[in-house]
C-alpha cells in the first residue's frame, strides 16, 4: 500500500493531524516503516527511538504544538533528551552506552512543538569533518547515488530527510555542517544567527559562539515554522540574536522587496579556480534573482580573500577539540586515550594541547576584528551574499573521510571542499543552502544565501520567492521512499 505521507512536508503533515485526518501514531508508523525500508542502503539512523516514539504518539500529554504528531530525527551530537543515546561518533562512548545526562532546551522546544523523535543520526566523531564516516558506526551514504557522500557533520540526518524517511532533521553547524549536508544531499539547511538558538542548559555557547543548531527541511516553510519554535532567549544565555519583528512563518510568502546581491564566482583566498558545476549553479541563480526584479553584481565583501581567517578559525577550533576531551573524560569517568579516538580527530586534541590561553584568545580577538571587516559589505549597501555552498559536487566516500595516514592533509582535503561556510560562523551571520542544481550525473549541488547578521527574515523571504519560482519538491534521488 502506498505511503500517503511521504511526500509531504513538516508543515502538511502536521494539517493531517490537526484537521483529524491522520494521527500521530500513524505518522510514527509510517515513518518507521520508511527507516526499516531504506535505513540498511543508507545508514543514516544509528539509534533507532521506535518503541519511545510510539508511546509519545499514543500519549494523551503529547504536546499540542505546530508540529503535533510529526516525526523528525535528532543528530547523535551536542546532546538532546535526558537518557537517549549520545555517542558523539565515538566508538569510546558507544562502547561505554553513554547517554545524555540532561534535557537540552532545544529537546524541549522540539517536544513542545509537538515534534515526535524516531531515531538519532549518524555524525562523524566530534562532527569534525564535512562528511559522515566514522570508525564507530561506518559511513553514511548519500542517497542520490551511494557511493557519495551525504555530507557532514549532519550527514546522517540529511540523508534521512533526502530520502524522505522523515521530513525534519536536527544538526549543528560549526562551519557548515548543516548547510553542507543539505547541498550534499540536494535539501534545504539554515544556520541561525549567533544567540538565535540557545545552547542551554549545558553550555552558554558552543565553539565561543561559531557553531550553532538549527534543522535541515525539505521546504522553506517548514524552515520557518521551526525557526519559531527553535528561536529565542533562555535563562542565563550569555547573548540573544535581535528579536525578529514577526513570526518568521510570516516571512514566507512575504514581498523581500528589490534587494541588491553580489554574486561569488571565485573561491575565497583566490586558492584555486571554482568548479564548473559549482559556479554554473550560482550564474543561474544570479539570472533567476535577475528575473525576479532583484538587483545582481558579481561582488563579494574583500574580508573572504584574507588568507589568516581560516587559520585563526581552525586554531580555535582545535583548541575547543582539546576542551572536548577534557569535558567527556569528566562525564564519562575515564581517560581517553589515543587509542580510544580516530587519529584525525586526535591530530585536533593534540593540536589543541599545545595552545596557550593567549593564543587562543588572540585569534578569537583577530576573528571578531575581521568579522567587522566582512560586515561592512552588508553595511555598505548589500542585502545578500550568493556563493556555491560548496567547492564542489558531493565527493565519493573516502576522499573526505574513511581512513588515512595523513591526518593533516585530510583536514586540508575537507577545507578544499567547505570553502565558503566557515567564514559565517566566524562572523555569526545566519546562512541558507537552497537545493537549485544538479550535474549531469545527478548530484545535488547547493546555492548559499548569506544576509547581515540577524536577518533570517530576509532568507526566509527570499528562499520562498525562489522556491515558489522554481520548486525543488518534487526532486527525489533513487534512494527514495
Amino acid at each position: 500500500m502506498p505511503d500517503p505521507f511521504a511526500y509531504l512536508d513538516a508543515t502538511a503533515q502536521a494539517e493531517l493531524v490537526r484537521t483529524g485526518a491522520a494521527s500521530p501514531l500513524e505518522l510514527v508508523e509510517a515513518a518507521i516503516a520508511r527507516i526499516e525500508q531504506l535505513n540498511p542502503q543508507l545508514n543514516a539512523v544509528i539509534h533507532p527511538l521506535f518503541e519511545k516514539a510510539r508511546a509519545q504518539a499514543q500519549a494523551a500529554d503529547l504536546p499540542d504544538g505546530p508540529f503535533r504528531g510529526v516525526p523528525f530525527v535528532m543528530k547523535d551530537l551536542l546532546g538532546g533528551p535526558a537518557g537517549e543515546p549520545l555517542h558523539n561518533g565515538m566508538q569510546f562512548l558507544k562502547r561505554l552506552n553513554f547517554t545524555s545526562p540532561q534535557d537540552t532546551y532545544l529537546s524541549v522546544k522540539f517536544r513542545q512543538a509537538g515534534f515526535i523523535s524516531v531515531g538519532r543520526t549518524n555524525t562523524p566523531e566530534w562532527g569534525l569533518m564535512g562528511t559522515t564516516e566514522p570508525a564507530a558506526y561506518g559511513p553514511t551514504h548519500n542517497p542520490w547515488n551511494l557511493d557519495h557522500s551525504p555530507g557532514g557533520s549532519s550527514g546522517g540526518s540529511s540523508a534521512c530527510v533526502a530520502a524522505r524517511m522523515v521530513t525534519v532533521g536536527h544538526g549543528g553547524d560549526g562551519g557548515g555542517s548543516l548547510r553542507i549536508p543539505a547541498s550534499m544531499c540536494g535539501i534545504v539547511g539554515l544556520k541561525p544567527s549567533r544567540g538565535r538558538v540557545s545552547f542551554g542548559p549545558g553550555m552558554g555557547e558552543c565553539w565561543h559562539g561559531m557553531a550553532n543548531e538549527g534543522v535541515m527541511t525539505l521546504s522553506v516553510r517548514d524552515m520557518a515554522g521551526i525557526l519559531d519554535s527553535m528561536q529565542g532567549v533562555m535563562p542565563g544565555d550569555p547573548y540573544a540574536a535581535p528579536t525578529p519583528a514577526r513570526p518568521y512563518t510570516e516571512e514566507v510568502g512575504r514581498d523581500p522587496g528589490r534587494l541588491r546581491i553580489g554574486l561569488m564566482l571565485q573561491r575565497p583566498r583566490n586558492d584555486a579556480p571554482l568548479h564548473p558545476e559549482c559556479k554554473r549553479a550560482v550564474e543561474q541563480t544570479g539570472r533567476l534573482l535577475e528575473s525576479l526584479g532583484h538587483t545582481v553584481e558579481i561582488a563579494h565583501p574583500e574580508a573572504y580573500d584574507e588568507a589568516e581567517w581560516i587559520d585563526h578559525w581552525t586554531h580555535v577550533v582545535n583548541a575547543h577539540s582539546a576542551l572536548t576531551a577534557d569535558e567527556i573524560e569528566a562525564a564519562a569517568g575515564q581517560r581517553i586515550g589515543e587509542g580510544d579516538i580516530e587519529p584525525y580527530a586526535w591530530r585536533f586534541v593534540e593540536e589543541g594541547r599545545k595552545i596557550s590561553a593567549t593564543s587562543y584568545l588572540a585569534s578569537m580577538n583577530w576573528l571578531h576584528a575581521w568579522a567587522r571587516r566582512l560586515a561592512s559589505w552588508w553595511a555598505g549597501g548589500f542585502d545578500l551574499l550568493v556563493t556555491p555552498t560548496l567547492g564542489e559536487p558531493p565527493p565519493r566516500l573516502g576522499d573526505m573521510g574513511g581512513p588515512s595516514a595523513d591526518n593533516l592533509a585530510k583536514w586540508e582535503r575537507n577545507l578544499e571542499v567547505i570553502p565558503f561556510t566557515p567564514a559565517n560562523n566566524a562572523s555569526g551571520q545566519p546562512g541558507l543552502s537552497l537545493p537549485l542544481h544538479w550535474t549531469p550525473d545527478g548530484l545535488p549541488v547547493g546555492v548559499h544565501f548569506v544576509p547581515a547578521y540577524g536577518q533570517e527574515d530576509v532568507l526566509l523571504r527570499i528562499g520562498s520567492q525562489i522556491e515558489q519560482a522554481q520548486p525543488w519538491m518534487d526532486k527525489r534521488p533513487p534512494v527514495c521512499a
